[in-house]
């Protein structure tokens, strides 16, 4: 069954609707008039809809391709969203080059919040993906969280837990970041639909740092969309996306040679036909990368 029956447009717009949603910062009311500059007249309310349905599933189906912490050094630190009025404590990890590895929003900031997280951070981690450092702010959470997983063995014992401020610059700079981009919101109305919109937040933010980009064929804007519409089996398959990318290299690269033959045979024929020109029994010329010798 599609993913997108019963939605009276096709998978294509729908999914275009939420990246651009997630990915730019804007809000509902631009976005409708941007898709009706572009033929696709939806409401307001029909991209929220959307968004909350399939923001949550793209970062569900894409979460093991931009989830590879390349560092065991991680920065754990929470920041602050507002929801229905009240500040909710948005947990997040960073590995030390900024990669994302997991969020978790909680109503409350406590030890029971701090362990729910670094329990969803630590779990399906491969063995060579877990942490051996994790450095965290002076919160008092922390340490007994930590120190409760190991005990029940979802967290390796020999992770070190620091508390030195400055290495959490690089996720602290990482929130305004992600703060550009809830702005526009302008303060979510439910802790279900703030988590909803912040998955696609998050997992958008992580495409752009290029944390998938071992699958995103043309390493641009392009493939990163169809990174997302493959995950909804939408178009070619990975393979037919490769084959077809490949072959327009091919083709560039045949027209590149063609137009340097081109180009060096006009200029022949300019000193060929040029007042007085002679040419020589034997002359080098450089042609595909080779110099040859003209005769």
């Amino acid at each position: 069954m599609s993913d997108f029956k019963g939605r009276h447009f096709e998978g294509e717009i729908v999914l275009w609707a939420v990246r651009w949603y997630c990915r730019y910062g804007i809000s509902y009311r631009d976005l409708e008039q941007m898709m009706a500059e572009r033929g696709a007249s939806v409401d307001h309310s029909t991209i929220f809809r959307w968004v909350q349905k399939y923001a949550p599933e793209v970062e569900k189906r894409l979460r093991w391709q931009w989830r590879c912490p390349r560092s065991s050094n991680w920065r754990v630190d929470e920041t602050y969203v507002k929801v229905d009025g009240k500040w909710a404590c948005l947990y997040r990890a960073v590995d030390k080059h900024g990669n994302t590895i997991d969020f978790h929003l909680s109503p409350v900031r406590n030890t029971a919040a701090a362990k729910r997280f670094l329990s969803k951070a630590l779990y399906g981690l491969k063995e060579w993906e877990t942490p051996t450092v994790i450095n965290t702010d002076k919160a008092p959470t922390y340490g007994p969280a930590l120190a409760e997983l190991k005990a029940e063995g979802k967290c390796p014992e020999p992770t070190e837990h620091r508390q030195v401020k400055y290495l959490n610059n690089v996720v602290e700079a990482d929130h305004g970041k992600l703060k550009q981009l809830i702005r526009p919101v302008r303060g979510f109305k439910t802790l279900k639909t703030a988590y909803a919109t912040i998955k696609g937040f998050e997992v958008m933010r992580a495409l752009r740092k290029g944390q998938a980009s071992s699958f995103n064929i043309t390493r641009d804007m392009r493939g990163e969309a169809r990174l997302v519409e493959r995950a909804f089996n939408l178009g070619p398959g990975v393979l037919a996306d490769a084959v077809h990318f490949l072959g327009i290299g091919i083709i560039i690269n045949q027209i590149s040679t063609a137009t340097g033959r081109l180009t060096w045979a006009i200029s022949a024929a300019m000193v060929w036909n040029s007042p007085g020109a002679r040419w020589p029994k034997a002359m080098p010329v450089t042609m595909d990368g080779a110099t040859q010798t003209l005769r």
